[in-house]
């Protein structure tokens, strides 16, 4: 099964039309906020550090950069050609490899490991963004991807954050200037219930780890001039050798 063709029209569309520069879209916070605080969560329970890893849904690659830096091999890989493009020209010396991969399609995922063997993945706000029913053929393709050695790295908007976007999304002055956008593009963030990740995980035959709370920095700021945070939970989850 692969993603819906409105799913990947979607971001398309989002990743033509998105401005340039560091911080242009609502959730490309900087890494120090985003993937420098995820590492230290889920790199002491990997079971092999040295694996690829592969940054999920990179979009612009601001955090696959980053990543770079502190793993051995690094793969952005996003569904919108538009984003892979954005990615590599973000980074001339190619620090990562980018590609277009449409992580739902179980025949993309069994090749990209029949080419990496057994990965290391870091996805972060993925999964609530996908049409419900890509959701378990997503998770399906992560266990692929993973195999036996590999981990993920999960970070996903809590429940508790869907009345906070909503607020924003129906401010009768309009939602704020980064998170229209994404609404414009029939994008829906925050559409997945708690329950459901792990439910996810264990049809697919993973198994998950540790699990915490943390929220998710965005570039937006709230009225008072504070960086908008949403809440979030993460997880780190293992393939069926665990």
């Amino acid at each position: 099964m692969s993603v819906t063709s409105r799913y990947r029209q979607a971001w398309e569309g989002f990743w033509r039309e998105a401005p340039d520069g560091p911080g242009a879209v609502f959730w490309d916070a900087a890494p120090e906020v985003t993937a420098g605080l995820h590492v230290p969560l889920f790199a002491p329970h990997l079971a092999d550090s040295g694996l690829p890893l592969v940054d999920l849904g990179c979009g612009n690659g601001t955090q696959t950069r980053f990543l770079a830096g502190r793993f051995p091999r690094v793969v952005g890989a996003d569904i919108a050609a538009a984003a892979v493009g954005r990615a590599r020209h973000a980074d001339p010396a190619g620090r990562a490899a980018y590609r277009v991969l449409d992580a739902a399609d179980k025949a993309e995922a069994q090749a990209l490991h029949a080419e990496l063997g057994d990965v290391n993945v870091y996805m972060r706000g993925v999964l609530h963004q996908c049409e419900p029913d890509d959701r378990q053929s997503l998770v399906d393709a992560l266990a692929v991807l993973v195999g036996e050695r590999g981990r993920i790295f999960l970070v996903e908007l809590s429940e508790a954050a869907r009345p906070v976007l909503g607020r924003l999304a129906q401010d009768p002055a309009g939602p704020p200037p980064k998170l229209a956008p994404v609404l414009r593009h029939g994008i829906a963030p925050g559409e997945v219930a708690d329950a459901a990740v792990p439910r996810y995980l264990r049809s697919a035959g993973l198994t998950v780890l540790v699990s915490g709370e943390a929220p998710l920095t965005t570039t937006e700021s709230a009225p008072d001039g504070t960086r908008m945070e949403l809440p979030s939970r993460w997880l780190v989850a293992a393939g069926r050798a665990a």
